[in-house]
């Protein structure tokens, strides 16, 4: 079945960028079969009427019964007539006739969308409606459903890693160095040295766990002694005057690395030495001078100035944003997304399904967001349809909305037609008996 253009309605507003097409009929030529179906089977029984109208009054003086039949069809015509009329005018003239508050859809286009417009934006795009319907749906109940399949957990981390890769390769490098500079590196001088040293230092200290490290040094220096025993001796040798004996030399070597040898094992064999309570009062002393010494303070600033601003830290942000570049393009190549990711998606969804309390929360905050956009765009949404429906073409409108809802008027026909009849009866009656 062919599709006739519509026609351009004068009075609608001009095509505007954006706005949807008046939108096509779906199945539209076995609605069209339908819908002449019904008609024909409307008229038809409005034409029975009328041959039972016509036969009951030719031969109504021959019986009263006939009078009976005359009143019901006579009143079958009218109301079949009068529903005939009621069902054409709202899509058009009926036979033609331009009669006033007829062709009701063509012609009342504007205030119709007007209508659907303010119907829609007070009925549907309210806060309540939204947030209720929202609530009912159970969002969260259902995420949490869908994300714990574990096909769906995989499927959703393939795609993640994909979506992330092509976002990372449409960055402009500079743009991501400048933004790794500022998240990070920024926040790095943001950050004061000197009470920020003193804490972790007070955190690192506290229960004693500063001596463990001297533990740790303390051995280190053992070991480093005695694989360097050689080397102190032959570095005495060197800075010994020339007249000193051989001997004198590494009797002297052996006391000097004996006594060190012997006051490294003290120290570490006894937590009360003088060395550790000495140890403890420096560290104790400077991280006091880290928070109340300006001068210290500044001295650590500086230090970490000159950190921050050495190459090898200038460099730090592309080296981060190549490294996470070059992961997640390799993640996203590879057959199937990495387990862990996966894994995680799905353990939400089961937490999600496991936690009541926090899918009510979601449920709320995303009833309460969307309630709101609602609230605050449903002009606009009124706008958008008012606009819509406006500029489609007033008979092609009419076209095909009876097509959608033409086959279901007919019974309005039928009815009205049986109705009437049933009516015409009822009267007679009344008028009998009185």
């Amino acid at each position: 079945m062919t599709v006739a253009q519509p026609l351009r309605d004068p009075s609608s507003p001009p095509t505007g960028a954006g706005l949807p097409d008046l939108p096509a009929v779906r199945d539209e030529a076995n609605k069209a079969i339908e819908l002449a179906r019904m008609k024909r089977r409307a008229t038809g029984i409005l034409a029975l009427a009328a041959v039972i109208f016509g036969f009951s009054a030719a031969f109504e003086h021959r019986h009263p019964a006939w009078v009976w039949v005359r009143v019901a069809a006579e009143a079958a015509m009218v109301g079949g007539l009068a529903d005939w009329f009621a069902v054409t005018a709202l899509f058009r003239h009926p036979l033609g006739i331009p009669i006033p508050h007829t062709a009701i859809i063509p012609t009342r286009k504007k205030r119709i969308a007007r209508i659907l417009a303010d119907f829609f934006e007070r009925n549907f795009f309210t806060t309540e409606v939204v947030a209720a319907r929202l609530h009912e749906l159970g969002l969260a109940e259902r995420i949490g459903r869908w994300l714990a399949l574990p096909e769906t957990s995989t499927k959703l981390a393939g795609q993640l890693l994909r979506a992330s890769a092509e976002a990372a390769r449409a960055v402009p490098a500079d743009a991501a160095q400048a933004f790794v500079d500022r998240s990070l590196l920024g926040r790095l001088r943001a950050i004061p040295a000197g009470p920020t040293a003193a804490k972790a230092l007070a955190t690192l200290t506290a229960g004693a766990r500063h001596q463990e490290l001297l533990d740790q040094v303390l051995a280190l220096l053992g070991r480093t002694l005695d694989r360097n025993e050689g080397f102190i001796r032959d570095r005495i040798a060197t800075e010994s005057p020339w007249w000193v004996p051989g001997a004198a030399e590494n009797k002297l070597a052996e006391k000097v690395i004996g006594a060190i040898g012997r006051t490294l094992e003290e120290v570490s064999a006894d937590a009360g030495h003088p060395l550790r309570r000495q140890f403890d009062d420096a560290i104790s002393t400077f991280i006091e001078k880290l928070r109340t010494s300006p001068e210290t303070a500044a001295r650590a600033e500086q230090i970490k100035v000159d950190l921050l601003a050495s190459p090898a830290v200038a460099e730090l942000g592309a080296k981060l944003w190549a490294d996470v570049r070059q992961a997640l393009e390799t993640a996203a190549a590879s057959d199937a997304p990495p387990a862990e990711i996966a894994q995680a998606i799905e353990s939400f969804g089961h937490a999600l399904l496991a936690d009541e309390a926090l899918r009510a929360r979601i449920d709320a905050g995303v009833a309460r967001t969307v309630a709101q956009l609602a609230e605050e765009h449903r002009s606009q949404v009124g706008r958008l349809i008012e606009e819509t429906v406006a500029r489609w073409d007033g008979a092609e409108t009419a076209r095909r909305l009876e097509l959608q809802v033409g086959r279901d008027l007919q019974y309005v026909r039928i009815n009205g037609t049986i109705v009437g009849g049933l009516v015409g009866v009822l009267l007679h009656a009344i008028r009998s008996l009185l």
